[in-house]
């Protein structure tokens, strides 16, 4: 049975703690022991995005100190794991051998559970409708896009698709906050496509995108409740029911 290390990433510990405990859930339905090292801090993204590259490498040098000893290092975010996965061996040049070992351990939670545990089905049911958030990150820098899918579709998820489904959110890191009109502007153009799937729920691997999504539609109205796909996953097991 592998040992997996639980990425809670930053989000996630502040704001979104259901979708760490979730991605818990999930991984133990899996078959899998799940640790969540104390010592684990940011992977960096954000001090990348905002052209800070000292601090970057300081994290991204911290997170292959802690996370190194495991079997597999799980993360409820493509862009936390894409962040590991196109930026560690720029950042830590000297470091080359330890963090190629250390990327090909490091996934994306639906990636790992379908992709490497082969574990479509999880014994799961939900009655619901969703629209699936291809985050640009998780999308563009791990290949993220069957494996949701086929984790929802499995649990009896009725799944639609938005017309523009690989369009950015408007999320992107700082981006919202250096550039809040284009972002704004991007958010509700997602959420005006996904509403009409007239699905329940917009749902993904990026909890930061998807929070972004939800304060749009609480000023707008407009879309399904965003909601990150280990939260609604983990609500269908048998011992949430």
């Amino acid at each position: 049975m592998p040992t997996v290390a639980l990425f809670v990433t930053c989000v996630l510990d502040q704001l979104d703690p259901d979708a760490a405990v979730g991605a818990v859930n999930l991984l133990e339905a899996a078959g899998v022991t799940v640790v969540v090292p104390d010592a684990q801090t940011c992977c960096g993204q954000p001090a990348i995005t905002a052209g800070e590259p000292e601090a970057a490498s300081r994290l991204a040098r911290h997170f292959l100190d802690v996370f190194e000893p495991y079997d597999a290092i799980v993360a409820p975010s493509g862009s936390c794991a894409g962040t590991v996965h196109h930026w560690y061996e720029r950042l830590l040049p000297d470091d080359s051998e330890r963090v190629r070992s250390l990327t090909e351990r490091t996934f994306e939670l639906t990636a790992y559970l379908v992709d490497v545990l082969g574990r479509e089905d999880l014994g799961l049911r939900l009655d619901t409708s969703a629209v699936v958030l291809d985050s640009c990150h998780g999308m563009r820098h791990l290949d993220v896009h069957d494996a949701p899918r086929k984790l929802l579709g499995s649990a009896g998820v009725t799944l639609v698709e938005m017309s523009d489904p690989e369009t950015c959110c408007g999320f992107g890191g700082i981006f919202a906050v250096t550039h809040p009109e284009v972002s704004t502007a991007l958010a509700d153009d997602k959420l005006l496509d996904a509403s009409g799937t007239e699905a329940e729920w917009i749902t993904g691997c990026d909890a930061a995108c998807l929070l972004h999504l939800a304060g749009r539609r609480r000023r707008t109205g407009i879309g399904p409740k965003p909601v990150h796909i280990a939260t609604l996953l983990a609500s269908g097991l048998p011992s949430a029911r």
